[in-house]
């Protein structure tokens, strides 16, 4: 039974409010230090997938995986996306503050793993969601959250390139059948960079600008993040530098992952005319173990996303016909760290129609 809070929204929908549970796992670590430094991936990975498991073999999943099809716009969805960028910027100036205290190897390496998943899932994550938005403040909110990163082009790539390409061999961030997540991590990166570094090229083209104009704005997100770096080697030093810098490599590889399962071996085939066929259901892996699909704020509700990129996170919904990864994305992405069980695994649930396609080629 829901309570009603207000007009448009139930109690049940604060539960997106346990995106918060991985940063505050972060701020107990900063609080306690030592092998608490380690409790966000400990949670992410041991905790969020031993209860995924547990409720998925006890059926408790059942009334998380029906579609909800009651269009809730309500301005509390959106507050929980906005308060992400003070908890994670909080976060990280905590992080820069404890380290001239002289924290030993292991307890900057499980700082390094903690701080880059909270900017990853509460960061890139949420960028994601915002960046995908009519609103110009709402977008704007979204690629100040890819600084920490130092991934804003990802915002060119992915609205202008990947949902155009995705399901083909022209989209980066489409993970080849048989590719091993490794070396996805390198093709991905890399072809995200050039991706964005076109689509910018075909951008200013098109107004008859110059690369090298005040309209790039490829280059603004680079002078950005080269200043959010001076700052932070000016006032914390060349120590917080090396940080910030590998937090943000923690957080592109863990969100590259993400990527990997989402469209691994999945591929579009093409018309008689050449074409590619249109975006389908079955061109995204979903997965609807709750509480992953809570954590993430329903980016495992893939499918529904391509199908409309404009809708908002909480009126996603699961559709029977979309391709189903066996277990959640956190489960999965542990999996794919195995590339002979994620083969073993995936190949064999991705349709005959999509391996006769890498086949022929």
């Amino acid at each position: 039974m829901n309570i009603i809070l207000s007009k448009n929204i139930n109690f049940s929908d604060l539960k997106y409010m346990m995106a918060y549970t991985i940063p505050i796992s972060a701020l107990v670590g900063l609080k306690f230090k030592g092998i608490f430094l380690y409790f966000t991936p400990f949670y992410v990975f041991f905790i969020i997938p031993v209860i995924e498991i547990f409720m998925t073999k006890f059926s408790l999943d059942t009334s998380e995986q029906t579609s909800e099809t009651k269009n809730k716009a309500h301005w509390i969805f959106d507050l929980m996306l906005y308060l992400n960028l003070p908890l994670i910027f909080a976060i990280i100036l905590l992080s820069l503050n404890i380290i001239p205290s002289g924290l030993k190897n292991y307890e900057f390496i499980g700082l390094v793993f903690s701080v880059g998943i909270v900017i990853s899932s509460n960061g890139i994550n949420v960028a994601h969601e915002l960046c995908h938005r009519t609103n110009f403040i709402e977008k704007s909110l979204g690629k100040v959250m890819l600084i920490p990163s130092l991934y804003m082009h990802f915002y060119l790539e992915h609205n202008f390139g990947h949902h155009l390409n995705v399901a083909t061999k022209q989209d980066p961030v489409t993970a080849k059948y048989n590719e091993p997540l490794y070396s996805f991590w390198i093709s991905a990166i890399k072809g995200e960079l050039i991706g964005a570094i076109k689509i910018q090229k075909q951008r200013l083209l098109v107004e008859n600008r110059s690369f090298f104009s005040f309209y790039n704005d490829f280059l603004w997100y680079a002078v950005i993040q080269t200043i959010y770096l001076i700052l932070i080697v000016n006032f914390f030093g060349f120590i917080a530098l090396i940080f910030s810098i590998l937090i943000a490599f923690v957080s592109i590889l863990l969100f590259e992952s993400v990527n990997y399962i989402e469209h691994y071996g999945l591929l579009r085939k093409k018309t008689r005319s050449g074409r590619y066929e249109r975006v389908q259901l079955k061109h995204s892996w979903n997965s609807n173990h709750s509480l992953g699909r809570i954590v993430l704020y329903e980016l495992t509700r893939h499918s529904d996303h391509h199908k409309i990129s404009s809708k908002k996170y909480q009126n996603l919904e699961s559709y029977d016909e979309a391709p189903q990864l066996p277990y959640g994305y956190p489960t999965s992405i542990l999996i794919a760290l195995l590339p002979w069980v994620w083969f073993r695994l995936i190949n064999p649930r991705i349709p005959k129609e999509m391996v006769e396609i890498y086949s022929k080629n």
